[in-house]
Order: C-alpha cells, then structure tokens, then sequence
C-alpha cells in the first residue's frame, strides 16, 4: 500500500504552504553556484558560508514575493470564485511558470558565473537579442558540457510540480463560502499584503533592499552567494541610467583631483606615423602566462602562452588590469577609455549613442586609414555598431572572411586562418593604418581545429588547451606580418578583453580576477622590460597617442604609461561597489561608504582588511574614488565625453 500524503485547505494556507516549498528550492538553486564553483571561492569557511547561506534568505523571500505577486493575489483575495476549479487550474499554471523562470535563472548562473564572476543583470535581455542566433547555436554545446546542473535544474522543476501537486486548495469551499469567509479572507488578506510589502522591500528599513546591501554582510567577492539571479535582474531592470554625483561642488577642485582630459605633451619631436596593431586575446589572463608568474610552482610553472611569453620578453608588459568582466566592457574601454562603471555595459546603456573619443576617429584625423578585425558573425554583441560609432572605417568579420570551410561551427572562423586573412588584408591598407584585432578561439566551448587535437596540453582548465592554440595562432600571425616591409614600423599593443576563469587561488581574488597582460611592442625598440606599475585598458588609447607624439586634447578615463607624472590606477566595478587599484592597494567603496581595503602586494588573497588601519591610504584612495565617479557619471549624463574647442 502506497502512503499518498495530500493536503486539502483554504486559498491561504495553500498559498503558505506553495511558498515554502519555492523557499527552500530557491536556497538551494542560489546556493549551488557555490557548489559548481567551489575553486572561485578559495578563502571561504564553512562557518561563514552557513551565515550568508542563512541571511541571503532576506534577498530570496524578496524575489519569492515580487515573483508570485500574481499568484499570492489570486489566492489571497477575498471572493469565493478563487474555490472553483477553473480559477485554481488558471492559478497553478501561472504558480509554475512564474517559479520555474525563477530557478531557470538560478541554473543558469550555476555555470555563467564561472565565465562574468557575477549574477546576470537585466542588460542580459539586450545581450541576448543582440546575439540570438549565437547564443542558440551554442545551446546543445552548454548542454553536452554542462550536463549535470542541466539534469539538476529538470529535478528541481519536477519537484517543484510534483510536491505541489500534493497542496490543493478544497473546492469544495466554493460551496460553504459565507459572509463570514468574506470578512475573514478580507482580514487576511490585509495581513498577506502588510507581509508581502515587508518582504518586498526587503524589510522596514528606510530604502527598499538593493544589491548594494549584500555588503551588510559580507565582502564584494561573496555576493553571489547572497544574492539570487532573479533579485539582481529585478533590481537593474530600470537601473541602465546613473544619477549624477556631487561629492565635490566645486569643479576646480574636482579637476584637480582628477580630470579625464588628457593633454598632449609638449615634446620637440612631431608626430611619429607609425602603424598601430591592437590585438585583444580572448579570455587571456595573466595567470596564462610563465614569464608574468615566475614564482608560480616553485618556479616551474610553464604555463600555456609560450609565444607571447617569448614576445614579452622584448616588450614593455604591465600586470595589467581589465575595466570590465565581460567583451563588451573591454571593447570600449580599450578603443575609447571609457571603463565599465555602470550596471549596464556602456554599448547597452542609453548612453552609447553620446559624443565619444577614440583611437580610431583620432587617428582618422591624422589621415589613417582605420579596421577592426573579429572573425565572429557580423553583429556580435554590436561590435559591428560600436566600430562605426567609433569611427572605423572598415570593418572584417566571418561575412567578408567569406569561406565557412574555417568556420568553428560555433562562434566564427578559427583564430589561425582569421589572423592570416588579417596579415594578407593589412598588407593591402593604405599606410599608416590602426587595425584592432579580436580573436575568438579561446572562448568557450573552446573548440580547436581537428588537426591539432592533441598538439596542444590539455591544463588544469578546459580554456588551456584552447588557449594554446590561441598563442600558436599569434605566433603565426607575426611569422607573417614580420615579412611584410611595414612591420618594423608598427606599434603592436597586445591585451585581453577579460579575464577567464582562475585556477591559483589569486586569481580569483576582487585583483586577481582582472588581472590581464598589457603588452607594448616594436620590432627593434628598447622595450623590454616588466614595469610593476599599475595599468589598465583604459590606458592603452592614451598610451598609443603618448607615444605616437600626439599633441592635441581628448578625452579618455585612463592615463599613458609612459608618461611618469601620470597618476597611476586601475578602476572597475560590480555589484554597485566600486574597486580601486592602486600602488599595490585595494579599495572598494559602495558610492556611499567604504568597504575594504588591502595590500595585495603582502596580502594576495586579500584576508586582512586595512580599511580602518591606514586612514591616509583610505583617504587619499577615497577622494580618488569620487572623483573619477563624479567625472564619468556626469560627463555620461550630459554628453560631455568630448571637448568644444573653447575647451581645448
């Protein structure tokens, strides 16, 4: 005999009962990024662990309120039509939907986190449209990959269907509902609401429960395991706009701080009309690199990039930082200084259409002839777009590559093929050219040719083996330009649009997570050195131009590394919480109030937080802060990321 246990009860007592049960499975689903994760989450005890597992229930019963609003109002009002079978049948289909697009969002952050090291926000909705048929194409790969959290996700919507089942509202009331129900559905009914205010907001503090509130109870790096992924959509689905700032009213002592003009230095020599090849390596982190880790495995860390260590070594290289976690943060902040700052990617934002600056148009000026190279589908993730609003002139990607025989079946032509259509095409531009060049190849699924499987090591990490091919790829491409009659007099700047998942414990920290190479190069030029000060994306426009001789006035929020007087620091920012980088120290600061602070430089996984230990520091980091949000907040709201010439 079969135990069935059933419960049969009032609209309200079932509507208890249902949440509950989406409680626990919502605790659960949030909590399993960490479980699939476990290695991007080093310094994490189990004590703690329990303690943000407990209160991101404050962030969960948000999302299990603003979720079921529907459902909690069908059951909850006072009428007696809510006890038929038509009614309830309406309301369990739109209690599985509404749920199970709840946990589907959890799930797929199990995964996507490994690769953004944060929740999904609502600019993923735009990110999605852009890119529809990519990410489609891509799905069968993620669910052959990924197999177990998919099996996952299909338990935790089976239970959520089954077990409810089992929780039906008694139809039967639908006959016996008096003027009394009436009274006391309409009494709890106002009690439901007062509660689902409460939990809405998150509690009765002043302000309604935000992202930011996650630093109530831990630090920036453990807010995904507070947070939930329906709660982060939610909270920035109208928070694609910035507010302006005021932390400095008056504006010269703001630009004395810091101001984001820069102004071309007065050198004796002119403009020097050099070739520019920018090349952004997809997912290359430092941690890929022997040469920039020589003290990784006691020193025999071989790592999985022997060419570009090979490069290196006659290059000016920075351990440098990425303004941003994903490509589409990194495109802008590398062609036109402007990091990410915002909720929304800048190419997302309502701002993407104001007045910019960049190498290209810049250039342009100077009579170059200017092309970004990425051999994805035309479209992708609006680079296409970007490139024009830039001022590019050309643009090549998988259309005009025009042979699909290279095509890797998922993302676009092959990294080894696309940079020798590169090389050829650069070879028949009219000189002086900049070219920006994105490889692909190294992003997941990191898919290689079939006649390289097993040339290259497999690592620790799936990226590596792609990422190997990746470097061989780039090894290829200079055999071939370093032909051509142009290239001794080139400027090749080497970057990584992001990061890509850590395997050492430091590069998994708030610095370590964006720590990329930024590599400057000339055939036959005294470069090669390793420089320990501080870099970032930002800084590679300003860079160029600095060591191009450009005189004239831009704008751009980063700074020329070659320029010593320059105030060197690396800025980025997730969660509402910004991060500082600078002089081997760490600060982060929610817009409002401090955060931490630390000194990797002795400190590298960040455990001993100085934020109330060096106050000059905290200070002198603080004000920098501000300043740099206040420049790009309100130059972004009111179109001011270019000069007038009375400006100038």
């Amino acid at each position: 005999m079969r135990l069935r246990i059933r419960f049969s009860g009032d609209s309200f007592s079932v509507l208890l009962l249902r949440l509950l049960i989406v409680l626990i499975l919502l605790v659960f689903s949030r909590l399993l990024i960490y479980f699939f994760n476990v290695s991007l989450f080093p310094e994490l005890g189990i004590r703690h662990l329990l303690f943000i597992s407990f209160v991101g229930m404050r962030f969960d019963l948000f999302t299990l309120m603003v979720i079921n609003l529907p459902f909690i109002a069908f059951n909850a009002i006072p009428i007696k039509f809510k006890y038929s079978k038509i009614y309830q049948g309406i309301n369990d289909i739109l209690f599985y939907i509404l749920n199970s697009l709840s946990l589907t969002a959890n799930f797929i952050d199990v995964i996507y986190f490994r690769f953004t090291q944060k929740r999904m926000t609502f600019d993923i909705f735009e990110f999605i449209d852009k890119n529809n048929e990519d990410i489609v194409s891509l799905i069968p790969d993620f669910i052959r990959d990924f197999w177990f959290p998919f099996v996952l996700w299909i338990v935790f919507l089976v239970l959520l269907v089954w077990i409810s089942q089992f929780i039906k509202v008694d139809n039967s009331k639908l006959y016996r509902y008096k003027f009394v129900n009436y009274l006391i559905d309409t009494f709890k009914f106002i009690i439901i609401a007062v509660l689902v205010i409460i939990a809405g907001r998150g509690g009765v503090q002043y302000k309604p429960l935000n992202i930011v509130n996650a630093g109530d109870y831990t630090e920036p790096r453990y807010f995904p395991l507070i947070l939930n992924t329906p709660f982060t959509i939610l909270k920035t689905k109208d928070e694609f706009g910035i507010v302006e700032k005021t932390y400095f009213n008056n504006e010269q002592e703001l630009e004395k701080i810091y101001s984001p003009v820069r102004t071309g230095r007065n050198l004796s020599e002119g403009f020097k009309r050099l070739n520019v090849v920018i090349i952004i390596l997809e997912s290359f982190t430092t941690e890929h690199s022997a040469y920039l880790n020589p003290k990784l495995e006691n020193g025999r860390y071989t790592g999985y990039t022997p060419f570009l260590d090979s490069l290196m070594k006659h290059s000016l290289v920075f351990r440098g930082y990425a303004n941003g976690e994903k490509s589409i943060d990194g495109i802008p902040a590398i062609i036109s200084g402007i990091p990410s700052l915002m909720n929304s990617p800048y190419l997302l934002s309502p701002y993407v259409s104001n007045n910019i600056y960049s190498i290209a148009g810049l250039l342009n000026e100077k009579g170059y002839s200017t092309a970004f190279y990425h051999g994805g589908t035309n479209g992708t993730m609006g680079f296409e777009s970007y490139t024009k609003i830039a001022g590019f002139d050309k643009y090549y990607g998988k259309t005009e590559y025009n042979n699909d025989e290279d095509f890797d079946g998922r993302w676009g032509i092959f990294d080894e093929e696309f940079l020798q259509f590169t090389a050829d095409n650069m070879n028949r531009t009219q000189k002086p050219f900049l070219s920006v060049i994105f490889t692909l190849s190294s992003h997941h699924p990191y898919t290689i040719p079939k006649k390289y499987e097993g040339k290259f090591r497999k690592g620790q990490l799936d990226i590596h083996e792609s990422i190997m091919y990746a470097d061989y790829s780039l090894k290829k491409f200079f055999e071939t330009v370093s032909q051509m009659p142009w290239f001794e007099n080139t400027l090749f700047v080497l970057t990584a649009d992001h990061t890509s998942e850590g395997y050492f414990p430091f590069y998994r920290t708030a610095v370590g997570r964006y720590s990329i190479p930024i590599i400057f190069y000339q055939h036959g030029k005294t470069l090669n050195k390793i420089s320990e000060k501080t870099a970032q994306q930002a800084d590679i426009t300003p860079s160029v131009l600095d060591y191009l001789n450009y005189k004239e006035n831009y704008l751009a929020f980063g700074q020329s590394v070659f320029d010593s007087s320059d105030n060197r620091f690396a800025v980025s920012y997730l969660y509402g919480i910004f991060q500082l980088i600078q002089d081997g120290y760490v600060y982060q600061f929610d817009g409002e109030k401090d955060i931490s602070l630390y000194y990797f430089k002795n400190d590298s996984l960040l455990s001993r937080n100085l934020i109330k230990k060096k106050d000059s520091v905290r200070y002198e980091m603080n004000t920098l802060t501000k300043a740099i949000i206040q420049q790009f907040n309100n130059r972004m709201i009111y179109n001011k990321l270019t000069m007038k010439k009375k400006d100038l």
